[in-house]
C-alpha cells in the first residue's frame, strides 16, 4: 500500500446507502475493489440528508424518510494510481457522480506532527 506525500488525487463517489452490488452494500464494493488495487486508503461517510437525481431529500431527523441517505466513498493516492482505479468502477451501476480532485497531502498516517508543511516552526 502506498502512502502518498504532496499533491495527490481525491476520488470521491456519491451513492444512496440502499444501493447494493450482489448484495452487498455498494459503498461496500467500492472499499474492497479499492483495497484490492492497492490503493492508500478509503473511507466511507454517510450523510444525515440530501437530494440527488430523483430530488426527493432524504433525512435521519425523520424516521420514515431515514433510508436511503446519502453515503460517500472517499479515497486518496496519487493521480496515477486513482486514474488507474476507475476502470473498477465503471461496471458497478448506482452510482451517483463519481468525483476527482486535486489535494496535497501534508501528513499522513502514523507521521509526527510539530512541523508546517513549508517546514520547522519556530516555538516561542
Amino acid at each position: 500500500m502506498s502512502r502518498p506525500r504532496g499533491t495527490a488525487l481525491r476520488l470521491t463517489v456519491l451513492v444512496g446507502e440502499d444501493e447494493r452490488h450482489h448484495g452487498r452494500p455498494l459503498y461496500t464494493e467500492v472499499v474492497h475493489r479499492a483495497h484490492e488495487a492497492g490503493l492508500a486508503g478509503a473511507s466511507v461517510f454517510r450523510g444525515i440528508e440530501g437530494f440527488g437525481a430523483s430530488s426527493v431529500v432524504h433525512t435521519s431527523r425523520l424516521l420514515s424518510l431515514a433510508e436511503g441517505l446519502p453515503v460517500a466513498v472517499v479515497v486518496v493516492d496519487t493521480a496515477e494510481r486513482v486514474r488507474a482505479f476507475l476502470p473498477r468502477l465503471e461496471e458497478l451501476t448506482g452510482l451517483g457522480p463519481v468525483l476527482l480532485d486535486e489535494c496535497e497531502v501534508v501528513r499522513g498516517p502514523g507521521e509526527a506532527t510539530g512541523e508546517a508543511p513549508g517546514g520547522p516552526e519556530e516555538v516561542r
